[in-house]
């Protein structure tokens, strides 16, 4: 997703997808771990969008 998309969400819902490519990061890492990785692109396409919505969530807390 692009910055510009997570822009238009809410502060509870970055926070709710936050968790989940968390989550998504934590299972991609095992599997690279154990060699069952099939895609390795994913694992840096949610490190970068994790980036972003944190950056955009800086961005908030520094305005407010």
């Amino acid at each position: 997703m692009k910055a510009q998309e997570f822009r238009g969400k809410t502060d509870d819902e970055l926070a709710e997808q936050l968790v989940g490519l968390r989550r998504e990061q934590f299972n991609l890492r095992m599997q690279q771990a154990t060699g069952q990785l099939v895609r390795s692109d994913q694992y840096g396409k949610v490190r970068k969008d994790i980036a972003r919505i944190k950056t955009v969530l800086t961005e908030r807390a520094e305005k407010a």
